[in-house]
């Protein structure tokens, strides 16, 4: 029998992810800003937590708004879903440099707070959708963007607000283009000067990109959703970046090559330092860090990398003197944490590669320290402070540089921000449980509440290495908290397999789920290949020009290596299940190797890497006339006379990151060669995040395998 109350409780609290506190910003004093939601409420609160330890919650949704709920645009519900923002209520903030002044939007209102006096005000900002509202630095001014450009407002005049920019027809300013908020992490398209006087804007022109146009066939009666979709191989926006005066007048536009590099991945604008851009070529394979003269929108050329495969989008991390920066350089163990001066001339090796780190949180405000996110095991992830000083420093006649520092110990996956001496860690536990904690500038901890539930089974998981072909992939295995000795259980595969993600952690939570399926029946496995981040350049780099071939490859031998290991594993009823890319590896597995796998759930798979998008797709398979076959292999369309298991196709119907047109050009493919797959449309995008959805899509994948694998 199934524990659906457990189910049930998943659904209800997105995996047990809510009610656990999102830090959002650290003010002056040390103070630490953080939403947090109910247990099973996706409406989440903003809350205080003093350097003194008194927590205390500040405002909600329905105090500022009165209790009108949240209004939000169609750019908004897209920004939301490239940011996988799942709750409601208080999502984003801005606090003023002096810690005294806070921004909230709520869907298509935004507030001012005084923290000082716990007061708020709603701004009028005249008619007409108002998108990605920003707190200027002084705490004078609201910045947003109508229509396609930028306007400002008074933060204590009632005033009506000012427009900066217009936009000539066909461009658009201040918001990032699709690529940019959804494969280079850069969901924003305008920023502040640290001084307040002025912006740096994106300059848009989307007018040969594709239009896609997504539509809700359960509520046919509304108008489709418009997207500037660019696929693999077509015209992507041009994109440039203009600097415009606070108080109005023309722009100043940045000149570069927009024909060598029209990627901007990273926009930095440090207190003490150049306005600096990331940008990179069309096929990744070139970065350059470029420093802008905002007088004249000139120039210069800070850092310069290249490699064959592709390039990392590395952002500068300026120290707050201006004396230099941090930059991470790879080399084939991982990245290099090295300190450079203003024009990008190395002045030290700072970390080796082989300390792992992985990204740079913050510098501190003394310029002494680091804060890092570093592992040398891929399956875990900590917090370091590392110093920025050594002997070569004072001529090498000082002491050594002290030893890095551990902010985290124990296994577990931790993250963190940092800011003003205080760094806030939120922690995934390995025995179970989260944590977030704040770290004063005293060095004492403070841990912010939770209300988050914790999930009623404890999962038996075991992480385990295997080696295969001189290569060593990271498995977890999860038997039934019943298991008998002896006897041999279905094997279900779980997976992702695609660069970026891993699913093989230290965290016991994260396989709750696995527990569940595993005490329906099943042994669950999971298996990280090449491809995977955190192994090296080359691992990760193995997959180029054909995204199937090796991650497929690698999948199987895990398999293979635990069912050789392990005779309960019955290698004769396999099951293989994931969601995107784990959809497209879950869907390619029963094409490829029916021989290994006996049914599959597909879940918003990718079935033809021409449909996806330019940025992600070019980046591992180069655009597709310089890369013909591995499209055509790479392609579930060109596989689809292979299908003789069950396979079982999900998808949301206006997804608009993987449109449903990639299943529904699987179902023609495959109904073309007479086979048949089973198909469960979602009113849904590419976020399951409705928790009767969530329950029904758990009881079905493992009501599918029952009867498909024989159980």
């Amino acid at each position: 029998m199934l524990d659906e109350t457990f189910l049930e409780a998943a659904a209800a609290t997105l995996n047990f992810r809510l009610g656990h506190p999102v830090p959002l910003a650290i003010t002056p004093d040390g103070s630490v800003l953080y939403r947090r939601s109910g247990a099973r409420d996706r409406r989440s609160d903003l809350y205080l937590l003093t350097p003194a330890g008194d927590n205390r919650r500040i405002t909600n949704a329905d105090e500022l708004a009165a209790g009108s709920g949240d209004s939000l645009s169609a750019a908004e519900r897209a920004r939301r879903e490239r940011t996988r923002t799942v709750t409601a209520g208080i999502v984003d903030i801005d606090v003023s440099d002096d810690g005294k002044r806070m921004l909230v939007p709520l869907g298509t209102r935004v507030f001012v707070f005084d923290l000082d006096t716990n007061r708020s005000r709603e701004l009028a900002l005249g008619e007409g959708a108002v998108f990605d509202p920003h707190l200027s630095p002084d705490g004078k001014l609201v910045s947003f963007v109508r229509d396609g450009d930028l306007w400002v407002a008074d933060a204590d005049a009632p005033r009506p607000p000012r427009r900066l920019t217009h936009h000539p027809e066909g461009l658009e300013f201040g918001v990032a283009e699709f690529v940019a908020q959804e494969e280079l992490d850069r969901q924003r398209g305008y920023f502040w000067s640290p001084d307040s006087r002025f912006i740096a804007f994106q300059r848009t022109d989307a007018r040969r990109v594709t239009t896609v146009y997504v539509s809700d066939p359960v509520h046919p009666e509304r108008a489709p959703d418009e997207f500037k979709y660019p696929r693999a191989g077509s015209d992507n926006a041009v994109v440039d970046f203009g600097i415009v005066s606070a108080r109005g007048g023309a722009p100043i536009f940045v000149r570069w090559d927009l024909e060598r590099y029209p990627y901007v991945a990273h926009v930095a604008w440090p207190k003490h330092g150049p306005l600096c851009l990331t940008v990179i070529d069309r096929a990744q394979t070139e970065l350059a860090l470029l420093a802008i003269d905002t007088a004249s929108g000139a120039t210069r050329e800070l850092v310069h990398v290249t490699d064959p495969a592709w390039v990392d989008a590395v952002a500068p991390t300026w120290l707050e003197d201006g004396s230099g920066f941090l930059w991470l350089t790879e080399h084939e163990p991982g990245y290099a944490l090295e300190l450079r001066d203003p024009n990008g001339g190395l002045v030290r090796e700072i970390a080796p590669a082989s300390f792992g780190t992985r990204s740079i949180v913050a510098a501190e405000p003394d310029g002494a320290a680091a804060i890092v996110i570093a592992s040398q095991d891929a399956r875990e992830q900590h917090v370091w402070r590392v110093s920025l000083h050594n002997a070569a420093a004072s001529g090498g006649s000082g002491a050594p540089a002290p030893a890095p520092e551990p902010l985290t110990s124990g296994g577990g996956v931790h993250s963190a921000r940092a800011d003003h001496g205080v760094v806030v860690i939120s922690s995934a536990l390995r025995e179970g449980g989260n944590t977030v904690t704040a770290i004063a500038r005293d060095h004492s901890r403070r841990e912010l509440p939770s209300v988050g539930e914790r999930p009623s089974l404890v999962p038996t998981t075991r992480l385990e290495s295997v080696e295969v072909g001189g290569r060593t992939l990271y498995t977890a295995i999860t038997r039934p908290r019943a298991f008998e000795a002896g006897k041999r259980y279905p094997v279900l595969l779980k997976v992702y397999g695609g660069p970026s993600a891993q699913m093989v952690l230290d965290y016991r939570d994260g396989y709750v789920l696995d527990q569940f399926y595993a005490d329906a029946g099943f042994i669950v496995v999971r298996a990280d290949g090449r491809g995977t981040p955190h192994r090296g350049h080359d691992w990760e780099r193995a997959i180029l020009r054909d995204l199937i071939s090796v991650p497929l490859e690698d999948q199987v031998a895990a398999l293979t290596a635990l069912g050789e290991r392990y005779a309960e594993l019955d290698r004769s009823r396999v099951g293989i299940f994931g969601w995107s890319f784990g959809g497209y590896l879950s869907c390619m597995a029963v094409l490829l190797r029916p021989d290994v796998f006996h049914a599959a759930i597909a879940g918003a798979p990718v079935t033809d890497w021409a449909l996806y998008d330019t940025a992600y797709t070019e980046r591992f398979m180069k655009r597709p006339a310089d890369n013909p076959e591995g499209y055509k292999h790479s392609s579930a369309l060109t596989h689809a006379e292979g299908l003789r298991r069950p396979l079982l196709l999900m998808h949301g119907i206006t997804d608009d990151n993987v449109h449903f047109a990639h299943t529904l050009a699987l179902i023609e493919a495959l109904y073309k060669a007479g086979k048949r797959a089973e198909v469960v449309a979602l009113a849904s995008t590419h976020m399951l995040t409705d928790p009767k959805q969530n329950f029904a899509r758990e009881k079905l994948q493992i009501d599918f395998f029952r009867e498909k694998l024989g159980l």
